[in-house]
């Protein structure tokens, strides 16, 4: 027998509302027809709120769990590379050898851009934020890609879905190589994704660029630990953006745009300029401190997680490769880096933190990670959106493909009330 909850208001009779069961996690308790009854329900930043149902990717905060299709992110860090988890969260299933060689050829092979994206860089200040720059030019892949916009169409979206992936690294490249004035990068089809990246960043035409490939490994991993986490901020601004039957290209956009916020991918990027504040080993303490005193404003960025109650899962894959990255550069002379390390040991000794669970997030690491690499904070954002990529397409198609209802949130009114209008002269 169906499960039901029963909502009381004074007055009336008790509303019957339908509770759901997923696969795991909680159940909910469907509210979609309250509306015919009058009333709707009020939650500030849909916190408490099912928007859709999804089966790519699953969360359990307290538990410290994140779930791809099913499979714990740490065995797929482990196991796996950022294109199989593309496959993944775009399938639902772990590719064959085969499927997988198929794959990376056709994402391999839709990297480069068209010729007329170049020209179209000239319209930006040298000077502008990358993310303002990848907002713009994934918008206007539209622009360039109309054999791939019919979302009704499942080849179209799929052929959008490898579009978006593949290019997304070398738009990230060309926004780098735009602000320093150095000419742009092609791809090349004989290198790994994480592998071409680092090329199209840091290689140049006068000389043999030779990728690292521990550091090639790290990037990887940055990207495959960013690929989705649920109903984020940015995914369902996809979502709802795509909910209207925007094409693919301008809703991927739309959930840059989310992005950027610092509350969201600039988490990394505030990271650096907490260190930055802090400034030398020898004031940790004083800042610790400020930490802790809830009267201060100071916040230690980089520890604790919204959703994690526990330790964010993928910081512990994130920990291991910082190690990895500092011990293959040699950078530990870095102050900042000095310091970063310095507030990691405090964080997971210091009984306050311990207690409340504040431990090192992905964001902490990362940070750290393309720092050492020698990629500029103002680029750390665009690092999150070009792993995000997959997730947000994998989400769009989900929805397009299946049952969807054009996104629109209600609201509690508390304007005025009707009036009349007022000549000026009687105002």
């Amino acid at each position: 027998m169906a499960k039901k909850a029963l909502l009381t208001i004074e007055g009336r009779d008790p509303i019957e509302l339908p509770i759901l069961s997923g696969s795991t996690g909680p159940d909910v308790i469907d509210v979609s027809k309250l509306t015919a009854q009058g009333y709707f329900t009020y939650d500030p930043g849909f916190v408490s709120t099912a928007s859709c149902d999804s089966a790519i990717t699953y969360i359990d905060g307290d538990a410290g769990t994140l779930l791809h299709r099913g499979y714990p992110i740490e065995q797929l860090a482990e196991n796996s590379d950022f294109l199989e988890m593309c496959y993944l969260l775009l399938y639902g299933e772990l590719p064959t050898a085969d499927e997988k060689a198929q794959f990376d050829y056709t994402i391999s092979h839709h990297t480069m851009v068209h010729e007329q994206i170049r020209v179209f860089f000239n319209g930006f200040r040298r000077d502008a934020h990358p993310m303002a720059i990848m907002i713009g030019v994934v918008g206007a892949l539209s622009a360039f890609y109309h054999d791939s916009l019919d979302i009704a169409d499942e080849r179209h979206r799929n052929v959008s879905a490898m579009r978006l992936i593949a290019k997304m690294p070398t738009l990230a490249a060309m926004c780098y190589k735009y602000s320093l004035g150095q000419p742009f990068m092609y791809p090349r089809n004989d290198l790994n994704y994480a592998e071409n990246f680092l090329y199209m960043m840091f290689g140049v035409p006068c000389e043999t660029y030779e990728v690292n490939p521990i550091i090639a490994r790290a990037m990887d991993r940055i990207f495959m630990l960013h690929a989705d986490h649920e109903q984020n901020a940015s995914t369902s601004t996809v979502r709802l953006a795509g909910s209207t039957g925007a094409n693919p290209f301008a809703c991927i956009a739309s959930g840059i745009a989310a992005l950027w916020g610092p509350s969201h991918g600039g988490a990394n990027e505030a990271v650096l300029n907490m260190l930055d504040e802090i400034g030398d080993v020898s004031r940790v303490s004083e800042f610790v401190k400020r930490a802790k005193d809830k009267d201060d404003p100071f916040r230690l960025m980089g520890f604790g997680h919204r959703v994690y109650k526990n330790y964010d899962p993928r910081a512990r894959v994130m920990k291991q490769t910082c190690d990895e990255v500092l011990d293959q550069l040699g950078v530990n002379n870095d102050p900042q880096l000095q310091l970063a390390m310095e507030l990691e040991k405090i964080a997971l000794e210091d009984p306050y933190f311990v207690e409340k669970k504040l431990y090192p997030n992905v964001d902490f690491y990362s940070g750290i990670i393309l720092k050492a690499i020698g990629i500029p904070v103002s680029m750390f954002t665009v690092m999150f959106a070009t792993g995000r990529t997959p997730g947000w397409i994998a989400h769009w198609n989900e929805m397009i493909s299946g049952s969807y209802k054009i996104g629109r949130p209600r609201q509690l009114y508390t304007g005025e009330n009707q009036r009349d209008f007022k000549p000026m002269k009687d105002r």
